[in-house]
């Protein structure tokens, strides 16, 4: 009696059913999935890490700009606390009356330094940024930054103070 032939086995030279996968190639099929799954989220997470140092940035030239315009308010409200700080508040009222740091025209970051740069979790210190309006003298002033979080969760930036302007070479 001649057997069905959807019921042999392959042997030597005859070749398995369609569809089928011997286990090795379904192990490597597995192992390359599991392999560009882990990729894409360290790549999500780099990135994520990597975005917080744009935020800071940001959130500096914000602050830097609303000065250049004299807008004490703005800067009271991008400084945590600050309306709730009576020295912050007065920091602010004569950065803003301080004709050095009145200026129209584009903000352009010379240098920012930050302690907090790529910090893995939560951290507070003093950046040292140098701006100028192109055509006129640079300045240097400290901003007091807190970042909190982490990267799996996200960080977060806080600005806390802005110095008045120091020395050119100066440091925070």
């Amino acid at each position: 009696m001649a057997r069905d032939q959807s019921q042999q086995r392959p042997g030597p030279g005859r070749r398995p059913r369609a569809g089928a996968l011997p286990g090795a190639a379904l192990k490597r099929i597995l192992l390359i999935a599991l392999a560009v799954v882990a990729f894409l989220a360290i790549s999500g997470l780099v990135t994520q890490y990597l975005s917080v140092e744009n935020t800071e940035r940001d959130a500096d030239l914000a602050l830097i700009q609303a000065q250049a315009r004299g807008d004490a308010a703005s800067m009271i409200r991008q400084l945590s606390g600050c309306a709730a700080d009576p020295a912050c508040v007065r920091q602010v009222r004569e950065n803003v009356a301080d004709p050095r740091l009145r200026r129209p025209g584009a903000i352009k970051i010379l240098a920012l330094s930050s302690p907090t740069a790529y910090t893995l979790t939560g951290a507070t210190g003093r950046t040292r940024i140098a701006w100028t309006v192109i055509g006129t003298l640079p300045v240097v002033q400290c901003i007091d930054v807190r970042r909190t979080g982490d990267v799996l969760r996200g960080i977060e930036v806080e600005l806390l103070s802005i110095s008045a302007p120091i020395e050119n070479e100066g440091t925070c």
